[in-house]
């Protein structure tokens, strides 16, 4: 019978355990909250994109705390609907993402998107660090000289202060109301837009 050397099991243990700490030490994970109009459809297309870990529905760039969906969409506080995208910046790159973004909604309407008008639906990015300005101004330079849209682009393009969760029913609200008129009208296509552009950053099962 094989004497079993414990010595050598326990270092092994330590070493992989070691190991595994190390390997998630090094996972990086960058934030960046972008607006492109209603958050449900801004949601569910980033939910699609490979690397992405987390979209959170929420509000961004208003002049209270903690706001509320009814206050928000007033138009009084100043919010705009965004989403909160935590991702793999070696899986998916922002320049990436924000293609993603200028290319499955209309950067060139200030404060609209299709019926949603108001301040809270204006297209913007909020950076989270100065490198994320640069690519944020780089990138919307570059689409702008391919002359993809008519008009110019005028997405904002501001700082990071705050970011506020919106309640839980708008929270992955195509996943849980796919039948919905407004998800098959509108979110549906946009879907439909990203799949297509963008069918090698897309998810798979």
């Amino acid at each position: 019978m094989q004497k079993i050397n414990f010595s050598k099991i326990a270092l092994l243990i330590l070493i992989i355990t070691v190991n595994t700490a190390t390997m998630a030490q090094n996972k990086t994970t960058e934030t960046i909250t972008l607006g492109g109009g209603c958050f449900w459809c801004t949601e569910a297309v980033f939910d699609q994109v490979n690397g992405v870990e987390s979209v959170v529905s929420g509000y961004a760039g208003g002049r209270i705390a903690n706001p509320t969906y009814r206050e928000v969409t007033s138009g009084l506080t100043g919010h705009a609907e965004v989403v909160q995208i935590a991702y793999n910046p070696e899986m998916v790159s922002l320049e990436q993402l924000l293609e993603v973004f200028f290319k499955t909604h209309n950067p060139t309407t200030l404060n609209r998107q299709g019926a949603d008008v108001g301040t809270q639906y204006r297209s913007v990015i909020f950076y989270h660090n100065e490198h994320q300005r640069e690519i944020a101004e780089k990138v919307k330079a570059l689409l702008n000289d391919q002359e993809i849209w008519e008009k110019p682009i005028i997405t904002e393009i501001s700082a990071f202060e705050a970011f506020y969760k919106a309640e839980d029913y708008h929270q992955n609200y195509y996943e849980k109301n796919p039948s919905q008129g407004y998800c098959q009208f509108v979110i549906v296509p946009k879907l439909e837009k990203f799949k297509k552009l963008f069918s090698d950053l897309e998810k798979k099962d």
